[in-house]
């Protein structure tokens, strides 16, 4: 069985390799992608994301059992920070995740960030275009955690699900920066804490004064996601959020623009890997940075005459 055949049967093993290689950034996984993206945009992506601690793990895990309780399959997408050693990602076990290790209709991955910013690992569209390749209904899409800088999920999400937590300082202030902006739904997890009325009526209030160009009044909803408390109503706003989303036209020209955003990262990827394969390039961008740090050379006169000779 060859990789693409592996990936459009959901074969295990073949959605496992096929990952690597777009980790390691293999010139095969473009040829792959390129052979199943027609049989992609099927799957419904979830985007959790939230601060450390939040318990995004924990409630990942048992909406994953949710929706395998109404016989769909799941994907599961767990992006952690890098090990500083390894170079892999440090919660790579996803503990909280193992009672899904032995159902076929669950493929979990975790990958790690490496480097990138945003909360997202730069190859985590790809790998959800795998699993919804291979037929993954749902696609569970966990990042990093790491506050504001998380806004990146909505690139790769249908449907932004924001996870907060009462008691861990003053919550809203922390996220109005960039996440509340792009938060869908908001999860106010561990809902059984003494200060969660508090921490409603500040969410509520941020909310109320947050703009959306969709003219989608974001959800909120109590969990506590250990007992599994609250998942069946949020699975309820998840819907009703994709149901909003097929007929709105902004919604409509935002998935349009993100198609071009998408198509743009790609072709400045490869026009950027095709000029630096030209002869000499190297040689003068190394020049040009002695010049630069010299103070003898500005970094946009060094651009100009590296790029006057290109393509």
């Amino acid at each position: 069985m060859n990789l693409i055949d592996g990936v459009l049967q959901a074969n295990p093993r073949a959605m496992a390799r096929v990952m690597s290689l777009i980790e390691n950034q293999d010139h095969q996984a473009r040829e792959i992608l390129k052979a199943v993206f027609l049989s992609t945009g099927r799957a419904l992506v979830i985007g959790v994301t939230g601060a450390p601690g939040s318990g995004k793990s924990t409630l990942v895990d048992k909406l994953a059992q949710e929706f395998r309780s109404q016989g769909k399959t799941v994907g599961i997408v767990a992006v952690d920070p890098t090990s500083p050693f390894s170079g892999g990602a440090i919660l790579a076990d996803r503990v909280r995740m193992s009672t899904h290790y032995n159902d076929e209709g669950v493929f979990i991955r975790s990958m790690a960030t490496r480097g990138h910013l945003g909360g997202l690992s730069k190859t985590a569209s790809q790998i959800v275009s795998v699993l919804d390749a291979a037929g993954k209904e749902i696609v569970l899409l966990e990042t990093v955690g790491v506050g504001q800088d998380e806004i990146e999920v909505v690139k790769v999400a249908d449907v932004s699900v924001v996870v907060l937590v009462p008691g861990m300082g003053d919550d809203v202030q922390a996220f109005k920066a960039g996440i509340m902006e792009i938060g869908d739904i908001f999860v106010l997890n561990k809902a059984d804490h003494p200060q969660v009325e508090r921490a409603e009526k500040e969410l509520l209030a941020a909310l109320s004064m947050a703009e959306r160009s969709d003219r989608w009044s974001p959800l909120m909803v109590r969990t506590v996601a250990t007992r599994g408390e609250g998942v069946q109503q949020l699975i309820g706003h998840i819907e009703a959020f994709e149901r909003y989303r097929q007929t709105a036209l902004e919604i409509v020209e935002q998935r349009k623009a993100r198609v071009e955003r998408e198509l743009m990262e790609l072709l400045k990827d490869a026009l950027f890997e095709k000029a630096t394969r030209q002869k000499g390039v190297w040689d003068k961008i190394h020049a040009a940075s002695q010049e630069i740090k010299k103070r003898r050379l500005d970094p946009y006169t060094a651009v100009d005459e590296i790029v006057k000779d290109l393509l």
